[in-house]
């Protein structure tokens, strides 16, 4: 049923993944699908803002990124998982839907919100994939 199954952190936040994760890898089990691990890397918001960042900022955060979602990979992901790591640019739910499409996602796994919002919010970004996104989306809280 789920052969592509994205799911999205925030490598600054392990509450992203360490819940949503163990849910991911059963789904991909349950129907011998392939996870999409993917974290974006935020833009500036505005192109006046990123004149106050270092030239070269944005690929040095996107390698670091790489870097980090590939070494969570290794030490987390099962190794009878078949897992892709993907590091995108952008505005966090723009980048989750147009990798969705780009990968054939059939499902999208996503954490509910960061440790700080309420019990009862859905954040920001997880609420726009929700509404936005083309394919189910497994919200975990």
């Amino acid at each position: 049923m789920y052969k592509n199954i994205l799911l999205t952190i925030d490598l600054t936040e392990k509450s992203s993944w360490k819940k949503a994760l163990p849910t991911a890898v059963d789904c991909c089990r349950a129907f011998g699908g392939k996870l999409h691990l993917m974290a974006v890397v935020p833009d500036y918001g505005m192109t006046i803002v990123s004149q106050f960042f270092p030239k070269g900022y944005a690929e040095e955060a996107i390698g670091a990124a790489t870097k980090a979602v590939e070494k969570l990979a290794a030490d987390e992901v099962p190794d009878d998982i078949r897992v892709q790591c993907i590091v995108t640019y952008g505005t966090v739910y723009e980048e989750i839907i147009e990798t969705a499409k780009n990968t054939s996602t059939d499902l999208i796994v996503i954490a509910a919100q960061r440790p700080e919002l309420q019990d009862y919010l859905l954040g920001p970004n997880a609420a726009r994939v929700v509404r936005h996104a083309n394919c189910s989306v497994f919200v975990v809280r």
